[in-house]
């Protein structure tokens, strides 16, 4: 059972996320949206609103409910999941994150084009045209620009993502689901997977992800979205419960983000976002989901295997 306290600390944490999150969702849409919304320069650049706004004050949401519960609650700083462990074989859940998420992305890929062979473009008709507009040569070999976009998400995009996936793993994973843990391993990542999937409404609403014309508009883009970070909370959960800390989670969330769009290099046509070919989708999600229901139904995944109580302070 969980403390009356630890309730009261999940259901702050819960409600900070929420506020600040969908407090900038609001300021994103009365600002356009995220179709409309106006550039602002900063150093000279012009920068999309929207999109500043949702990698930092949106993304972080969590990290700050984190540090402010804490502080409101009196909990103080300790059992933060920010030490990294690489002891006892735990180094090997820091690779799993990193590389998992990109081979689950084009395996769902790879589903995804065999059931609809017409919406596969082996001519890479799209990337051809953007590598003509923007650099003016037209004899560059798309497939060359794949290999080495499929190598940086693979390699390096865990590393250039980490900071913006930060903000979501510090609350998610380093806070959320401890508190939860007392329900048992599997019902923790299960919650914590429904909360954040619904933490994402709003800007799917305006269109993230699954953009506003698709099958069931605009309310089957949210309902997709919990599918696709329940399967998510259960493998970054995974990780994150045996490597006791927060990174490989950050890790596995930044390699996914680096990863996620390739699938729309190849895509002829208009597919339906909700269902692929992006991970996102129904079946661009297959080997995500896979994962998680292997990883639910075997008793030992969520089992301790390590004897020692880290203490962040």
């Amino acid at each position: 059972m969980i403390e009356a306290l630890t309730k009261k600390r999940i259901l702050i944490f819960v409600l900070l996320a929420f506020l600040f999150a969908w407090a900038t969702a609001l300021v994103i849409f009365l600002t356009g949206g995220l179709e409309n919304s106006p550039p602002i320069s900063i150093a000279g650049v012009d920068v999309n609103l929207a999109y500043l706004l949702l990698g930092t004050a949106y993304m972080f949401s969590p990290a700050a409910a984190n540090l402010i519960t804490r502080a409101v609650t009196k909990e103080g700083w300790k059992n933060l999941y920010l030490q990294p462990h690489f002891d006892k074989g735990r180094w090997l859940f820091y690779l799993i994150a990193w590389l998992l998420p990109g081979l689950l992305t084009i395996v769902g890929m790879v589903v995804f084009f065999l059931i609809f062979p017409r919406l596969f473009d082996p001519e890479l008709t799209m990337l051809k045209d953007q590598l003509a507009a923007t650099s003016g040569v037209s004899t560059i070999n798309p497939w060359l620009v794949v290999i080495i976009q499929t190598l940086q998400a693979l390699l390096i995009a865990p590393l250039l993502n980490a900071l913006p996936t930060f903000g979501e793993e510090f609350g998610w994973r380093a806070y959320l689901q401890p508190k939860l843990m007392p329900f048992g391993g599997r019902k923790a990542v299960i919650i914590t997977g429904l909360i954040w999937g619904v933490w994402h409404w709003p800007i799917i609403m305006m269109g993230y992800n699954y953009g506003l014309d698709y099958s069931g508009a605009p309310f089957l883009g949210p309902l997709a979205m919990v599918w696709f970070t329940l399967g998510l909370a259960v493998s970054f959960g995974w990780v994150t419960y045996k490597a006791q800390s927060v990174w490989p989670a950050v890790i596995a969330h930044g390699a996914l983000n680096g990863i996620a769009s390739l699938s729309l290099i190849f895509v002829r046509g208009n597919p339906d976002l909700i269902l692929g070919p992006a991970p996102v989708g129904m079946i661009g999600g297959l080997g995500i989901t896979i994962v998680a229901v292997i990883l639910l139904l075997n008793r030992k995944s969520f089992k301790p295997n390590h004897q020692t109580k880290f203490d962040d302070a």
